[in-house]
Formats: C-alpha cells, structure tokens, sequence
C-alpha cells in the first residue's frame, strides 16, 4: 500500500510538472528572446538619438563617444551619409539578433547582440525551473510517504487487533489515529472485543457456575444411590429412589437456571409455590451431609406461606447457603421463615464464628471466600434471588444470619402456627 500511494502520487505531480513545465519553459523562452529584441531596437534607438544631436551641433560623431554609450557586449555600426561607417565594439559570430534604427539626418544606427546571451539567459530560466521540479517532486515524495505511513500504519494496527481477536485475546485497545474512516473501523473492532469479551467471561461464569452447583447435589445423589446398592429392604430402596429422582429433577431444573441466566439474567419464570415445599426438599437433601458431620439443621418460623419466584432458584440459593454453613460455620444450622411487609424472608444462621470484618460486604463478590474455597456459591445465589425479583442480604455478620426476600402472596388461615423440626 505504501508503494502505491508514493507511486500514484509521484505520478500525478511528474504530470503536473509536465504539463505546467513544458509551458512554463515555451512562454520563458519566448518571453527572454522578445526582450532581447526590445532591447536591441531600443539601443539602436537611443544610439540614433545621440548621433542626431550632435550632427545638429555640427560636432563630431566617433567610435569612442558611441562606445562610451553602450555595453560592451554588443556591437553598433553607425552609417552617415557622405562619411565612412563607424564601427563599435566586436562583432559578434554566428547568430545574432540586429536592430537598424533610422536619424532624422539620414544616417542608420545598427545594433547587434550575440544570440549566445539569450540562450545562456534561456538556459539559466530553465535550470531554476528545473531545480523547481526537482524541490516539487522531492517534496512530493516526502508528503506521500508521512501520507503512507498515516494511513498503512493504522491499517497494520487495524489488521493486528483483528488478529488478536482472532486469537482469542478480547482486549480493546482503543487506539485512534486521527482518520474518520479509520476510527469507525477502530470503534467497531473496540466494541466487537468487549462483545467478546463479556460473552467470554459469561461462558466461563456459566462453566464455573455449573461446576459449584452441580457439585454438592452430585455428590448427595452419589450417597443416595451408594445407600440403595448396600440395602436390600425394599422400601428403603423405594424412598431413596424416589429422593434420587427428585434430585436429578432439581439437578436438571439447576442447569436450565443457569443456562437461562447465562443468556439473559434477567428472565426470569417466577410463579407462586409453597415455601414449605422447597424448605422440607431441602432438610431432605442435606440430612446425609449433617449427619456425616454430627450436626443439627431445624427449621422454624411461619408456615404455609406462599413465595412468588422459580421453586428451583429458591431451592437453590437455599442450598447455597445452608453449604456455606456446612463448610465455614458451627454448630446448630437454622432455617427461620418470617413475613415482612409484602415479602417472605428465609434467614439461615448457625452458631459458626461469623463473617470476618475483613469481608464485609464483599462477601457476595465472586473469588472472595473466608476459607479456601471458590468464592464462587453465595455470588450465584444472589444472581439467582435478583433474577425473579428478590435479593439475597447478609443481615448479621456474627452469628451469621443471610435474609433470602420475595415476594409473598395472602397466607392461609393460621399463618401465626409454628413448628420446629430438628434433624440430626
């Protein structure tokens, strides 16, 4: 690209010298031989002048008063009637250029001027001009090439930000060079990467999302399915069969979530279920874990309230939080259920240390844990709350108590009863 365009350029200039020089050169040229003319006749002229004045004076008329009135590149010869012509200067050889200019006495004045003068003045005009031309087409040159390099570099620059796009490398890089045309191009391939770059880290998000998710669920089913290859009662079977089902339900409905919010986070599927339903699934599902651990989990609070959000989602903040207890806290897990205004609250607490001050808030930022962990469940719990219209809250840091708000619906005719139940 550089070549053609100092090319194209250089080209266009040699035309313009071409065109404008050749004139330029025939008009000079012109211009220097009529001048040269007009000098001569108007020397012969004045020598005519001169020569009159003194032949009306009767004085006398010699080569060396005419010499002294004229240059001494050129030759005069001076002829008057009855007398022998007066020579002045050398004459000149070969082509001359000659003015004879008549007195008022008779007599003829000639004045000749070598033509060499006016060639050498000719060629001097050209010699300027020529240097012109070659100052124009040098400095022609020069543009092209700052020209070529404004326009080649950013293309090369343009052509490597593509390439690392390409590449897998996401990075704006948000250079501008100064061209229109370039910067639309240089803004477009900036927002392309950051299109990349959020789906980029949507698709990890989702590959890590999965992966806590799915980890403790797989591993209850694994239990679950462990329990029925060593029993051989029948109705143990049947029971444990039929939680592995429900739990390879909840599992598929936990992949469907996280697909749907990968794509959108703000769709939602709400609708309004029993709270005590997903409470109950969950006691159900994490009675092995706790056992294993010789700890309690109960539930207490109101009961027959009716939530507005995804069962699954809800199922699933809840489990996220009742893992954190599992792993960071103590003691004895809670499970409370209250009415607040127009909201249902889950508050999960244990009788751990609590939330270092350290973390603060930070606590639902994804990588930040308080143990060696991945950071990764309370941040999708809260996108998961956030994505049917309710919000997941640290209400105390210690004990620790996590608030899970939604929307609520009238409850029935006893919403003040309240029970207790303690697994062990």
């Amino acid at each position: 690209m550089r070549r053609r365009l100092i090319q194209s350029t250089l080209a266009v200039v040699l035309v313009v010298i071409a065109v404008f020089g050749v004139s330029l050169v025939i008009v000079e040229t012109r211009t220097i031989t009529e001048t040269a003319k007009e000098r001569v006749e108007s020397e012969a002229v004045r020598l005519a002048s001169i020569v009159d004045s003194r032949l009306l004076v009767e004085d006398k008329v010699t080569a060396e008063i005419i010499g002294d009135q004229m240059p001494d590149d050129r030759y005069a010869v001076v002829r008057i009637p009855g007398k022998p012509p007066i020579e002045v200067g050398s004459r000149p050889d070969g082509d001359v250029i000659s003015a004879t200019a008549p007195g008022e006495e008779g007599e003829t004045v000639t004045v000749q001027e070598p033509r060499s003068s006016v060639t050498a003045e000719v060629a001097r005009t050209l010699l300027i001009i020529g240097l012109v031309a070659l100052l124009a087409v040098i400095a022609a040159v020069l543009l092209a090439i700052r020209q070529a390099n404004r326009l080649a570099s950013p293309l090369t620059d343009l052509a490597e930000t593509a390439e690392r796009l390409g590449s897998g490398d996401p990075r704006p890089r948000h250079r501008r060079y100064g061209v229109p045309e370039l910067d639309r191009v240089a803004d477009v391939l900036d927002a392309s990467a950051e299109r990349i770059a959020r789906m980029l880290t949507a698709e990890r998000r989702l590959a890590a999302d999965a992966s806590h998710q799915l980890r403790t669920p797989l591993t209850a089913l694994s239990m679950r399915l462990e329990e029925i290859t060593v029993t051989d009662d029948p109705d143990t079977v049947k029971e444990e069969a039929t939680i592995a089902l429900a739990q390879v339900e909840r599992l598929t409905d936990v992949v469907e979530r996280l697909l749907t919010n990968s794509r959108d986070p703000r769709t939602g599927s709400a609708v309004t279920f029993e709270l005590d339903d997903v409470i109950k699934q969950q006691l159900a599902e994490w009675r092995p874990a706790y056992r294993s651990a010789g700890r309690a989990i109960v539930t207490s609070g109101k009961r027959h309230l009716k939530a507005v959000g995804t069962p699954g989602a809800v199922a699933q903040v809840l489990a996220a939080l009742i893992e954190n207890s599992l792993m960071h806290g103590g003691g004895t897990v809670a499970l409370r259920t209250r009415v607040t205004g127009n909201q249902v609250v889950v508050e999960v607490t244990d009788e751990g240390p609590g939330v270092p001050a350290e973390l603060g808030s930070r606590i639902f930022e994804r990588a930040i844990s308080g143990r060696n962990s991945t950071g990764i469940g309370l941040a999708v719990a809260r996108d998961l709350a956030e994505a049917d219209g309710g919000r997941l809250e640290m209400l105390q840091a210690k004990p620790p108590v996590f608030g899970l708000f939604l929307s609520s619906t009238p409850p029935r005719e006893d919403p003040d009863e309240e029970t207790r139940r303690t697994v062990r």
